[in-house]
């Protein structure tokens, strides 16, 4: 932007006294020169600057990001310390990535903290599976589709193994005693 207004102060000292050609391209050098510096200076603050995560924490796909970069960046600490065990990386190497992306991984997670709460949405899945009739409730009106009831009044029957008599899971197709197929 300094340069841009130097060039402006210039083409005010230089255009005194020309035609309309020399202003205009005089205003379209100072154009380029500000388009110029706004691109350097964006290049240049990362670098500069320290690093400040801004992600908003609007609806469940950020969220999602953040959990996902979260998990990207766990698996790599993990690959990081799987080369520096094979002897790929040197020690001084692995604890400058190592750092880094411990400190990635920390942001990530105190991002996901601040945002809503898991305990909330841990209540909420908790409700809608105790209720009653719902999938993986204890309640016994409920039957896994697939499944026929021995006394369509009653509860359904465990499945018992012919060969050794073991009762198993509604779900069960093979003993968890013997194996054998049910």
């Amino acid at each position: 932007m300094l340069a841009a207004l130097g060039c402006a102060t210039a083409v005010t000292f230089i255009a005194r006294g020309q035609g309309v050609l020399p202003v205009l391209l005089l205003g379209v050098l100072m154009a380029s020169t500000a388009l110029v510096g706004i691109a350097a200076l964006r290049a240049v603050r990362p670098l500069v600057s320290p690093e400040d995560d801004r992600t908003s924490m609007i609806g469940h796909r950020t969220r999602a990001a953040l959990e996902r970069e979260k998990v990207l960046a766990l698996r790599s600490i993990k690959e990081l310390e799987f080369d520096r065990a094979m002897g790929k990386l040197s020690d001084a190497d692995w604890q400058e990535m190592s750092g880094r992306l411990r400190a990635r991984a920390g942001r990530l997670m105190r991002q996901l903290d601040a945002g809503m709460s898991y305990r909330q949405q841990i209540e909420r899945d908790l409700a809608k599976r105790l209720s009653p009739g719902a999938p993986g409730s204890q309640d016994p009106a409920y039957v896994p589709s697939g499944v026929r009831r021995a006394d369509p009044a009653g509860p359904p029957s465990l499945p018992t193994c012919a060969k050794c008599a073991t009762a198993n899971d509604l779900d069960a197709r093979f003993c968890k005693a013997c194996g054998n197929k049910l």
